[in-house]
């Protein structure tokens, strides 16, 4: 089994958390008619189908690039639920707070396995 930064692990964990909530705006949307009921669907379903996909991808250094997408467009949709707004800035907020206690954890980690090295 891979041994998986914290920093993945943390980035993957609001992604998912994000991806229901893609889907319930998408309720929401639904249920207000901001649009035709199936370009509603085909997207907001989309977005939370590829927001649970994309910590596949976070092993590479890009996929934090299309998880930074994901936090743009949901603050974006707030042109059509003006409460994403607020949700969407702040699950970006825990994007990034994710993505620096993450890289914190993992530098804090390698230290100390590098000092028990050290010490043999």
């Amino acid at each position: 089994m891979r041994n998986r930064s914290s920093k993945q692990t943390l980035a993957s964990i609001v992604l998912a958390f994000e991806s229901f909530v893609a889907f319930f705006a998408t309720l929401a949307a639904f249920g207000l008619q901001v649009a035709d009921a199936p370009l509603v669907w085909a997207v907001g379903l989309t977005i939370a189908i590829l927001m649970i996909l994309t910590p596949a991808v976070l092993r590479y250094r890009w996929g934090y690039w299309i998880g930074s997408l994901w936090q743009v467009l949901l603050i974006a949709s707030g042109v059509l639920l003006w409460g994403m707004f607020v949700i969407g800035v702040m699950l970006a907020g825990l994007w990034i707070w994710a993505l620096i206690a993450g890289s914190t954890i993992d530098k804090a980690k390698q230290i100390y396995f590098d000092s028990q090295i050290e010490g043999m």
